[in-house]
């Protein structure tokens, strides 16, 4: 190993530190010192939050969360029909 050890942030954390860049009423080099980040990071995330902002006020009925779990309870429906009909055709026999 070499000795680093991965910090991971929270979800939080990281949209305090994106809003803080993009408010820009401190250098990037201020919000390093502040907040121990690299530089790189926090443009990464400001970044993030600028693309990907606006899908929070959008108007969306299902979650992807909820989607997936639809995605994938059909196709447990979809196992357990095919399952029934052929416990049904070996039944007739």
């Amino acid at each position: 190993m070499n000795g680093k050890i991965k910090k991971t942030h929270g979800d939080k954390f990281k949209l305090k530190v994106a809003l803080a860049a993009l408010k820009g009423d401190r250098t990037i080099a201020e919000l390093c010192q502040e907040f121990a980040l690299v530089s790189s990071q926090i443009y990464k995330w400001k970044n993030q939050l600028e693309e990907r902002g606006p899908d929070i006020f959008a108007n969306k009925t299902k979650s992807s969360k909820q989607e997936f779990c639809a995605e994938k309870l059909y196709a447990i429906i979809g196992k357990l029909i095919a399952e029934n009909e052929l416990a049904a055709i070996k039944y007739e026999r």
